[in-house]
């Protein structure tokens, strides 16, 4: 039987470059320490029309490097236009079905192999989505998966840009996507990121024995959202170090190192999930990168939580060159520095990210759980829950938990999530999983992130971070909307009651308060001139801690002249150790205090809430009333000119609802009016129960003392700093206060009843003294 030319060259000798036939496959030891190709397509797509292979497979199906044609020129000579030249790829030029090359055994012998067009070729399994799961690579017939000890975001982006799925990978670790068959190829990749395929990252090791189920490497081919533009660091032998290329308009892109100092890359190494010391690294030790230049004259000030929130110029215009490119070195990740990005270590629960808002720093909640990205039904939903979200995606700002953002496509994979606002991570937190049913889609959870203090109608004081924060209770719309409840106290954590010290649970307190701070609550002076400023004699009872607190001081505003005048505030001091008072906790906290000088009207909320203390020794002992804001002309409407909206806020029920049956204000003084605003969600202590006439009358208005006219006076004795420095310093300058607005009232109301009394007696004269008498008696008493 005649030998085949390729046979024929095989048996020449040496002399003449051609070596004896070996038809043998490599042993697997011969590349365990050469990097072999890797492909993901197969050799069928390669085939022309005529049968011959033009692909880029360079590789024997035992894995051994093919060799280039030109090291055999009368072979190229001899099968000319047959794709042979000065490359090593894969090539039939006899029309055999299969392609083949020649290669190097470890003797130096040279010799021949049909080559593997699944070598080296990658897969994700596991998910039942097409952009996710564990990774297994083919090698030697079999697929293996990957040790997940050094899988980094780097492997990751290699592994998706080889499957045609972007260039954005997240590294997941301990086998998210359940465990595989038990074989392991690499121990470890060590690819630089921006490789095109498994066969660049020249630092691969193969597996030592060291892993075993439940270290599967896995990747999720799309950046986690809510960080910022995706960054990524190029050319280091550590994770911690490189080059630093950024992703934009579907391309990585190098920085030019103008301007650039060490606080640009505490903002690149904070939004890379490191925490600790940044450095800037120069003279081109990490490389110069390849591509495009996508960002020049960076000027960040250090406490920017991305470069998207830097001043830079515009994508894609430089002058620099490659030489300039700029690299970071980042510290404190973790006591091992290892490249897992906080919003996915698997200790700590499931990737997070915000959909459907207007900005990175808002949106719809979804985890990606089992293959999905999923939402978080809004139950139990509350600000202490947006703060762990918030900060899990690198936002250190304020945080709200907010609506609006839209219905989520996919399953719901949380309920009931209940956070204490110190997690870093979402997965610290206890929670109910898919198995919970009710929830409907439009009770998706969401938040706001960096929440500003001046985008609040009311704003608050920068230092009560987290003022105004509460646990939400279920059913609370349902509550609401039959307007006086009967409440746990833990739902107002800032709700006091006033007591003497002789006084029996049983009797009732004397007048409610509401926690400002850890060593402050503010009542009315009404309720504790009537038995003196002595501390010893009063109790405040704390709501949520259910602790009971002798006050240090008892502090009546100085212009308060009794119970029919003005100024009707008290501050009381809280009992303190070393100067630390209460402990907030989830059922302890203060509510915000307004600036000074705010108006309610513009954006003022709809409604607020009206709190006093029936009792203390059940549960339910803490009425909260829901009652609308009503602007100066409602009131002047129903008043007349006798209302001035200086130092006294209107609230109650307007004319023609029957929703309400009290707003709490009868004898109950010192009882706060808070109102929550709506951009930030924080509840705000806009009133104090002042008393009113027409109190107890579903259509009147109740008088409130307006908490950011005495801003400046809560602020000198509590010695706490003013939010606007160029408030009004002195209370003095409120001329029409509550006791002008208390006079008028009255002779408009006594007028009112007379006028009508009048009527009655032209139309219904055998009933006019007990009708009268009917009405005065409806006349409350100001407290």
């Amino acid at each position: 039987m005649a030998l085949t030319s390729r046979e024929m060259l095989s048996l020449m000798g040496t002399a003449c470059l051609w070596l004896p036939l070996l038809a043998e496959m490599v042993a697997e030891d011969s590349y365990l320490n050469e990097v072999q190709n890797s492909v993901p397509l197969s050799c069928s797509e390669g085939f022309t029309e005529l049968g011959y292979y033009n692909g880029t497979v360079s590789q024997t199906d035992s894995g051994a490097l093919c060799l280039k044609w030109t090291e055999f020129p009368d072979y190229v000579m001899q099968y000319p236009g047959r794709g042979l030249g000065d490359h090593s790829y894969c090539r039939n030029p006899d029309r055999e079905s299969n392609p083949w090359c020649f290669f190097r055994q470890n003797s130096g012998a040279i010799g021949w192999a049909y080559c593997d067009c699944h070598q080296g070729a990658a897969r994700l399994v596991g998910s039942s989505s097409s952009g996710s799961g564990r990774v297994e690579v083919y090698l030697n017939g079999q697929w293996g998966a990957v040790c997940d000890s050094h899988w980094t975001d780097r492997d990751a982006s290699v592994i998706c840009r080889q499957l045609g799925l972007g260039d954005i990978g997240t590294a997941l670790q301990h086998s998210q996507f359940g465990s595989g068959s038990g074989l392991f190829h690499y121990e470890r990749l060590g690819c630089r990121g921006d490789e095109n395929t498994l066969s660049n990252c020249r630092s691969r090791t193969f597996v030592t024995g060291d892993c075993s189920h439940g270290n599967e490497a896995a990747v999720v081919c799309a950046p986690p959202e809510g960080s910022g533009p995706p960054l990524r660091l190029v050319g280091g032998e550590e994770d911690f170090e490189g080059r630093v290329e950024v992703f934009h308009a579907g391309r990585w892109g190098s920085v030019c190192d103008d301007q650039w100092d060490d606080r640009d890359a505490e903002v690149v190494c904070r939004q890379l999930g490191y925490r600790g010391h940044a450095e800037v690294v120069s003279d081109g030790t990490f490389g110069e990168g390849a591509g495009l230049i996508l960002l020049d004259d960076v000027h960040c000030e250090g406490s920017e939580t991305s470069l998207l929130d830097c001043k830079r110029g515009i994508w894609g215009r430089t002058d620099c060159s490659h030489s300039e490119d700029v690299g970071v070195r980042c510290r404190g990740r973790s006591s091992q520095e290892t490249n897992e990005v906080p919003v996915i270590a698997p200790s700590t629960g499931p990737l997070v990210r915000l959909v459907g808002g207007s900005s990175r720093k808002e949106g719809r909640v979804e985890v990606y759980l089992h293959g999905d990205w999923g939402s978080i039904c809004d139950s139990g939903w509350n600000d202490l829950n947006a703060v762990v979200v918030c900060r899990q995606l690198g936002h250190s700002g304020g945080a709200v938990a907010a609506g609006g953002f839209g219905q989520g496509k996919g399953p719901i994979h949380l309920d009931q999530v209940r956070c204490t606002g110190k997690e870093e991570f979402l997965g610290e937190c206890p929670s109910l999983g898919q198995s919970i049913q009710g929830c409907r889609r439009k009770e998706d959870a969401g938040v706001r992130c960096d929440v500003k203090q001046r985008e609040s109608a009311v704003q608050v004081q920068p230092q009560e971070r987290s003022c105004g924060l509460r646990k939400l209770v279920e059913e609370e719309g349902k509550r609401r909307n039959q307007g006086e409840e009967s409440t746990l106290r833990t739902t107002w954590p800032w709700q006091v009651s006033v007591w003497l010290q002789s006084q029996s649970q049983d009797d009732g307190p004397l007048c409610s308060g509401t926690l400002i701070g850890p060593c402050w609550a503010l009542t009315s002076a009404s309720c504790v001139t009537r038995f003196g400023s002595d501390p010893s004699r009063y109790v405040v009872r704390i709501g949520g801690s259910e602790q009971s607190l002798t006050p240090q001081r008892v502090v009546v505003h100085r212009k308060f002249k009794g119970q029919s005048g003005g100024h009707d505030l008290a501050l009381l001091k809280l009992p303190s150790s070393k100067g630390h008072c209460l402990t907030f906790d989830p059922n302890t906290n203060a509510a915000c205090l307004p600036a000074a000088d705010v108006s309610t009207g513009g954006n003022a909320p709809a409604s607020c809430v009206v709190m006093v203390t029936a009792g203390w020794a059940g549960p339910d002992s803490v009425v909260a009333s829901w009652v609308p804001l009503m602007s100066s002309w409602q009131c002047k409407k129903r008043y007349g000119d006798s209302f001035s909206s200086h130092g006294t806020l209107c609230a109650g029920s307007p004319p023609d609802t029957s929703i309400l049956h009290g707003d709490g204000c009868q004898g109950n003084s010192g009882g706060g009016l808070l109102c929550q605003e709506e951009t930030d969600g924080r509840w705000v202590l806009t009133g104090v129960v002042a008393g009113g006439y027409g109190c107890s009358d579903p259509s009147s208005p109740a008088l409130y003392t307006r908490v950011s006219r005495f801003r400046s006076w809560i602020n000198e004795v509590t010695a706490a700093p003013a939010e606007e420095p160029h408030a009004r310093a002195q209370t003095q300058q409120v001329d029409n206060d509550i006791t002008h607005v208390h006079r008028k009232l009255k002779r408009t109301h006594e007028q009112q009843l007379t006028n009508e009394i009048n009527e009655i007696k032209h139309t219904y004269p055998s009933h006019t003294s007990q009708h009268a008498h009917a009405k005065h008696t409806n006349t409350p008493t100001v407290v």
